[in-house]
């Protein structure tokens, strides 16, 4: 696909548009999410806001359910302006009307993955302090773990996933019990004094690819500041529908989405968890016409049959990570062509990049680096380290070298722009710093993400730090192998990763794949494959056939464990498949085969 070229001053000029729209949020204004919320649904009162299955609600109403919810948490609860609760609940209506509730009365809302039980969930509690948690009836079974049994649960009911009677007894509070009586009136902005825009909003736990997840600090600030930019970016207006199907309690959806929605009177449209089959049937039904995506969930729809009706809806934009070359191709393809707006950046980055040209696979443009906080520090794949200068020093990247994404932390009185907001532990904080980098007494947040830049300004993702491994001499990026394979027949996920072979240099490449339903693993077809995208030295020597994709709840695939367990057929109960040269296939396991392989 041939694309003409836009002009370095035509990309500024759109950057400097979200740059000023970010302007807008100042750190010590008393204007926060509250305050957004209720001016919404003023300014907005009889438009759509919220529809989740059968229930919708203007902004109007749903502000009134938010203020039921805030009265019942200040007056029933004691919730008070700095107080820390989590909230547990699925993607619902709900799930909006305790967040907002807690926001009414200056609390801080600590989202907590509806997944997790036992150690992981006590430690949720234990890094952010919370006082309580507002769980939803469908997720009580999580709170049986005795770890956990010391947390005050206060309950929020699920006709349609009930819990049993033991489970609801040992909640402190009902918010069924009060909720008709409950005031609908706007809180007083009192409940919230000494609040300003720069203090903590939400928690947001990173995904937990590595180790127990970190509660990234999200401000009011960061929030508000992401609505405006968003819809600069997207260029939205109150007729446009976003679709919020990726997990509220992670920053897609919630950090993204809801406060651009709110900025101009869009609306939202919710659903418990992502389905394959159902997705564009909501599409279709609500008249989507935002939404975002994260590349495997555009690479699962795409193993869907081809349908006659497959251009049909009125999605016109999209934005999110990980679409690459290949697979954005194929999406526009089949799906039509829309605005894809690709970015790079993560929950707790004071960084960022955006490709708002629609360049297929860019990750986003720096048309001038004088005008960024962004820079990518010079790194050497084949001795993983960075690459230093004749004085020992660290330095920047070249266009067509590889380096770290780093971003420079800024404290500029009032302005939240290039803020580490960090997490609530301040040792974790300061493992992704680095400081006096490139001059004396500068401090940088470190990404552990590789880029490239090309010669027109345009970013390219490379591999996380750790990912990229060389075999035979030469360096195999995870990711492009990934990409150039995601396609085969009958594949639902590939996980690229590297292993280690004996005493053999380096670490050879291994994919694990799950197919899908009837779908079975052709060694030829997918050796054939190989032989035509990548390198022989990229080729995976092993493959390993999954039932489920070992992958984070917001559907990013993990790895670590993978490249732990390698190809030992006593700890890997999974089938098994070699590649051999000879017969130009993969082959299913077996000593003599691994040997002919490395050989």
């Amino acid at each position: 696909m041939t694309q003409s070229l836009i002009s370095r001053d035509d990309t500024q000029a759109k950057l400097n548009l979200r740059g000023a729209a970010g302007m807008k949020v100042r750190a010590s204004q008393t204007y926060t999410t509250a305050e957004r919320v209720e001016e919404s649904s003023a300014q907005f009162a009889d438009h759509f806001c919220l529809a989740f299955q059968d229930q919708r609600y203007s902004y109007a109403q749903l502000n009134e359910a938010v203020n039921r919810a805030a009265h019942m948490l200040h007056n029933d609860l004691g919730v008070r302006c700095g107080d820390v609760v989590g909230l547990a609940l699925e993607n619902r209506a709900e799930f909006f009307f305790y967040w907002f509730g807690l926001m009414k009365v200056g609390a801080t809302a600590s989202f907590i993955n509806t997944n997790i039980t036992g150690k992981p969930l006590a430690h949720a509690f234990e890094v952010t302090n919370a006082k309580a948690c507002i769980v939803g009836e469908e997720v009580l079974a999580q709170f049986d773990a005795p770890e956990v049994a010391h947390i005050a649960k206060w309950l929020v009911r699920d006709a349609e996933k009930p819990a049993s009677a033991a489970q609801i007894a040992s909640c402190a509070f009902d918010f069924s019990s009060k909720w008709a009586s409950a005031a609908t009136s706007n809180p007083p902005a009192q409940w919230r004094a000494g609040l300003v825009a720069e203090m903590p909003a939400i928690y947001v736990f990173t995904s937990g690819t590595t180790g127990l997840p970190k509660a990234a600090i999200i401000s009011h600030a960061r929030w508000l500041m992401t609505g405006y930019v968003m819809q600069q970016t997207l260029h939205t207006n109150a007729e446009d529908i976003f679709y919020a199907y990726l997990p509220l309690y992670h920053g897609a959806a919630s950090l993204s989405l809801t406060p651009t929605a709110f900025v101009m009177g869009s609306g939202l449209v919710t659903r418990r968890k992502f389905s394959k089959s159902e997705f564009w049937n909501d599409v279709r039904k609500y008249g989507i016409t935002a939404m975002q995506y994260v590349g495997e969930i555009c690479r699962y729809l795409l193993t869907n049959p081809p349908q006659a009706n497959d251009k049909e809806h009125k999605l016109r934009v999209m934005t999110g990570t990980g679409l690459a070359t290949e697979l954005w191709q194929a999406w526009v393809a089949r799906f039509g062509e829309m605005q894809i707006i690709e970015s790079w950046g993560s929950t707790e980055a004071n960084t960022s990049t955006v490709n708002v040209d629609n360049r297929v696979g860019s990750i986003g443009r720096v048309p001038d680096w004088m005008k960024t906080n962004l820079k990518l520090l010079a790194y050497d794949v084949d001795n993983d380290c960075h690459i230093t200068d004749e004085n020992g020093k660290k330095r920047l990247a070249q266009p067509g070298e590889v380096g770290e994404a780093i971003g420079m932390i800024f404290q500029i009185p009032d302005s939240i722009a290039g803020r580490f907001e960090g997490y609530t532990d301040t040792a974790a904080n300061e493992k992704k710093i680095y400081r006096d980098l490139l001059q004396a007494g500068d401090a940088w947040w470190a990404s552990g993400d590789l880029l490239r830049e090309d010669e027109d300004g345009y970013l390219w993702f490379v591999d996380r730090l750790g990912d990229t491994f060389r075999w035979k001499s030469e360096n195999v990026s995870t990711m492009e192998v990934a990409d150039n394979l995601g396609d085969f027949p009958g594949i639902e996920t590939i996980t690229i990763y590297g292993v280690k072979v004996g005493s053999h240099a380096g670490r050879a490449g291994m994919a694990a794949i799950t197919l899908q339903d009837g779908a079975d693993f052709d060694g030829k077809a997918f050796f054939d494959l190989c032989s035509q995208r990548i390198p022989r030295y990229a080729a995976p020597l092993f493959v390993r056939i999954m039932q489920v994709a070992d992958m984070t709840s917001t559907y990013k695939l993990r790895k670590v464990d993978l490249q732990k367990e390698g190809f030992d057929p006593s700890i890997v109960k999974d089938a098994l498949w070699v590649r051999d040269e000879k017969a130009g296939a993969y082959l299913p396991y077996n000593a003599d085969s691994v040997a002919r392989a490395v050989a």
